[in-house]
């Protein structure tokens, strides 16, 4: 009888091990992935709470979708409401790492892939900076527009994602998107496991900018600087004329000039932008498109040498109002150029440089906060850890740029030999560039056998991988 019940009781012990064990089985589909890659992924993304779906566009090897994620208008404060913001997902597998890209402005809707992406193979997320319609509160608390709210409004669509992409993440982005990759490591260092931002300015000192006019005496040839001073200054010299050409073009295109206050003013905003125009998006050898002898160039010459690179139609209230919340950010955080033209003569320069002041509508009120680029760059020279920073050698952006000091771990500056604004790590000196590519691969946790054998694994497709940044009239990053 005992040996009945022990036997009974043995039973019934492996009866409930292997019950346990069969419910262990039974949840590890979870556990690994399986079961959540039987659910298809839009329905994954679709299941995060405040996720919506605007449309699925098809391109081939990806799924590619548009989202709008509920945000809070104010992350320290979320009761003071929510608004909607644009994202984007280029899903490639679950399995690969992923990309959060933001180009510091609006969000394309068409499917594209960035250098990074296509190093790593991997997925991109891709964010529209808040307050850029239809990004944008309503009514807009402009209080709320800062470099701590966006890098939150990252933060926030991570957590939510991470749970999908559970692969390592690299953050990237270009000019502005460069500077807001930076300003979310600073914020959350530990969410992204690398950085590449591109051509990031770096105002520290607002009202200190003397790098910006030792660039401008150095950049390209002497020949190419003498070329765009003269059909510079030849465009002041010529303003009457000029300016009733302006005026019909205006006319004829229903532009006007409430925000800079007069068509003057915005005629000599867009010629004093067309130096530093010309090399943010062009190279030395574009220079045999400027006139050689503006003295002697017809008016016509003049005018569209200047349409063709500052773009006559920015300074109007048409084409300042998509940047308006750009404008505001360099009045309050980011700081503005300002640089000297000694080879224009005083009587001829009525205004200089616009302050972002006057290029933001007079009821959105606007202070300037020094210490928001101190504290970024001093962080990043103490702290920067698995960041690279990438330079054109004839961008004017790159004359005030980030540094890494001695605080610094695993992370770089590098500067492409000849480029412009477009510069990147393709465009990087021989053992840079492989240098670069092998550590963007390692934070993404897919190390190249060796540095000399770093390269993206995937190839390059022509539709896919547009410039990140893409040619755009007047003074911006």
């Amino acid at each position: 009888m005992r040996k009945a019940l022990r036997w009974l009781l043995a039973l019934t012990v492996l009866i409930g091990t292997l019950s346990t064990a069969g419910a262990a089985t039974a949840a590890e589909p979870e556990a690994n992935g399986t079961e959540k890659a039987a659910t298809d992924i839009k329905d994954q993304l679709l299941s995060i709470p405040g996720m919506s779906l605007i449309e699925e566009k098809p391109y081939t090897g990806y799924r590619f979708f548009v989202l709008n994620y509920t945000q809070p208008v104010d992350h320290r404060d979320p009761s003071k409401g929510t608004f909607q913001q644009r994202i984007t997902v280029l899903h490639k597998d679950v399995s690969r790492p992923t990309v959060f890209y933001t180009g510091g402005y609006n969000v394309s809707t068409t499917p594209s892939r960035r250098e990074p992406t296509q190093i790593v193979d991997g997925n991109q997320v891709s964010m529209e900076y808040r307050f850029f319609t239809p990004s944008r509160p309503a009514p807009a608390d402009w209080s709320k527009l800062d470099i701590w709210q966006a890098a939150s409004d990252q933060h926030r669509i991570f957590k939510a994602l991470k749970k999908i992409y559970t692969e390592n993440w690299i953050s990237t982005g270009g000019s502005k998107g460069g500077m807001t990759a930076t300003y979310y490591k600073r914020f959350y260092p530990r969410d992204m496991d690398g950085v590449v931002a591109y051509v990031a300015p770096n105002d520290v000192v607002n009202d200190e900018d003397s790098a910006y006019d030792r660039f401008f005496t150095q950049v390209g040839t002497k020949e190419c600087r003498d070329r765009l001073d003269a059909v510079q200054r030849e465009a002041l010299v010529r303003r009457e004329p000029l300016e009733k050409k302006y005026a019909a073009y205006a006319a004829d295109n229903g532009y006007t000039f409430h925000t800079l206050g007069s068509l003057d003013r915005a005629y000599e905003a867009v010629v004093l932008d067309y130096v530093w125009g010309f090399w943010q998006y062009s190279l030395v050898r574009d220079c045999d498109t400027i006139p050689a002898d503006a003295k002697t160039a017809t008016d016509q010459a003049i005018w569209d040498s200047v349409d063709t690179i500052s773009g006559f139609s920015f300074y109007t209230d048409q084409g300042l109002e998509p940047y308006t919340p750009y404008y505001y950010q360099a009045g309050t955080q980011l700081g503005a150029p300002d640089i000297n033209f000694p080879y224009i003569e005083k009587k001829y320069i009525r205004y200089g440089y616009e302050t972002p002041r006057n290029l933001v509508p007079r009821d959105i009120p606007m202070k300037f906060q020094p210490y928001a680029m101190r504290d970024v760059d001093s962080w990043v020279r103490h702290h920067a850890h698995h960041m690279l920073f990438v330079y054109g050698q004839n961008d004017p952006w790159g004359a005030e740029r980030f540094r890494v000091g001695k605080g610094a771990k695993d992370s770089y500056v590098f500067t492409a030999p000849g480029l412009n604004h477009g510069a990147n790590v393709a465009g990087l000196v021989a053992d840079q560039k492989a240098l670069a590519t092998a550590r963007i691969l390692d934070w993404a946790g897919v190390p190249a056998p060796s540095t000399a054998q770093a390269k993206p694994l995937a190839p390059f497709d022509r539709k896919l991988d547009v410039p990140d940044v893409e040619r755009e009239p007047a003074l911006r990053p």
